[in-house]
């Protein structure tokens, strides 16, 4: 083996899983090289997930059951090319100290290199192809004099300059004294995870005052900035805008957008990635109802607000409740009333068979990676190791027949 050609080698190896190569770089120092090698490591995502052409993976996480907070992290698997073909599930354990009913998530953030980030009890970085979970410190700032904070929103990305994966926490600000909110304004905060510290950033970065619906459930992130779905009201008539934060430039900017629906009391409207995370675009569809339509709008050019555009329309589509994930033209992951995860596809459905409490099912893309979270030795012992074991739950008549 050590005779072949080194891109032979690569490209054997660009076919295999993340912990196959882990055993691999045990072999001999030049896979070893070869493995860690930054350009290997960089283009693995692309070639391997891509060879994946008959396999579809999602990682998920829900709360399945009515008692206790405990969340269910799992990895899905089925062949698109056999509909009756069972769905795989793989759950994946966390470290003992985070697996209790007091450990919970509730959204999913991801994949950025297939780095993964955890919004929750504790908030983490994980990459669950290799074993990785990391809980990130909390943050000790305070909310500015005579105020507290209610409700965080995060977002999270990667810096290319620096190699750094970071989390960025915006909070609304609450008044002491007579407990009533300071609408349209926030605080913002920074993880890193090189200096794995947070750090507090500057109010005026903020374009404010702005409102913010929350977290997208659907994971957007373009051009190396993470977005939230939010309003501006301009003489008394809400606008809707998109806030974005540059990874890059630590610099929040404001998008504006078109009237692309009436009311948010009748149309639910959802940021999703578009062109492979080269811009961004919005879902909108009707709240009520149980056969939906669906408005798929884009920005064609992620730098001009004047390039939005409605790119199509999907449906109607029977018993849609709300959106979890969209891949573009007609295929979008979907929660339906019962709770339970649907996968949408050229009018096609899949029930995927997993379900989730309380609206806690969250969904996201799976790919291999083999980007470490550990930064230098003085982290190593911060970042823990999860396995992956069979889902006890699925397929189990007796937890669907709770349901």
């Amino acid at each position: 083996m050590e005779h072949l050609p080194r891109e032979l080698v690569s490209n054997v190896f660009s076919r295999l899983p993340a912990k196959v190569l882990l055993l691999c770089k045990c072999v001999c120092k030049s896979w070893l090289d070869l493995i860690t090698d930054s350009h290997f490591v960089s283009n693995y995502p692309l070639i391997y997930n891509n060879l994946q052409g008959q396999e579809e993976h999602l990682l998920v996480i829900r709360r399945p059951f009515f008692s206790g907070l405990k969340t269910y992290i799992s990895v899905l698997s089925w062949n698109v090319n056999d509909p009756k073909e069972l769905v795989s599930s793989n759950v994946l354990n966390p470290p003992y100290e985070h697996n209790s009913d007091y450990k919970y998530w509730t959204e999913i953030m991801g994949p950025c290199n297939g780095i993964y980030f955890l919004e929750g009890n504790p908030n983490v970085l994980m990459n669950p192809s290799l074993g990785q979970f990391k809980a990130l410190p909390e943050s000790h700032f305070t909310s500015p004099h005579g105020t507290y904070s209610f409700t965080d929103y995060a977002g999270f990305g990667f810096d290319p300059t620096t190699n750094d994966y970071k989390v960025v926490v915006i909070k609304d600000l609450w008044l002491k004294e007579t407990d009533e909110r300071q609408l349209g304004y926030w605080t913002a905060e920074l993880y890193s995870l090189n200096s794995n510290s947070w750090g507090k950033l500057d109010d005026a970065a903020l374009p404010l005052p702005i409102e913010v619906w929350g977290s997208s459930r659907v994971y957007t992130y373009a051009n190396n900035c993470c977005h939230w779905w939010g309003f501006v009201e301009d003489s008394g008539v809400s606008e809707d805008v998109v806030l974005a934060f540059d990874m890059v430039n630590d610099s929040f900017r404001k998008i504006k957008v078109p009237r692309i629906r009436d009311s948010s009391d009748d149309k639910f409207a959802t940021l999703v990635p578009f062109e492979e995370s080269a811009s961004i675009g919005v879902v909108v569809y009707p709240v009520r109802g149980t056969e939906k339509c669906f408005d798929v709008w884009v920005m064609r050019d992620y730098w001009n607000e004047g390039s939005w555009v409605k790119l199509y329309s999907v449906g109607p589509v029977q018993v849609i409740y709300k959106l979890v994930g969209f891949y573009g033209g007609n295929r979008f992951l979907w929660k339906d009333n019962n709770e339970r995860l649907v996968l949408y596809d050229s009018e096609n459905t899949r029930d995927l068979q997993v379900y989730g409490k309380y609206d806690s099912i969250r969904a996201a893309k799976y790919t291999e990676s083999l980007v470490s979270l550990h930064r230098g030795n003085e982290f190593s012992h911060k970042c823990l190791s999860c396995t992956l074991v069979p889902d006890p739950l699925l397929h189990d008549s007796e937890y669907l027949i709770s349901f």
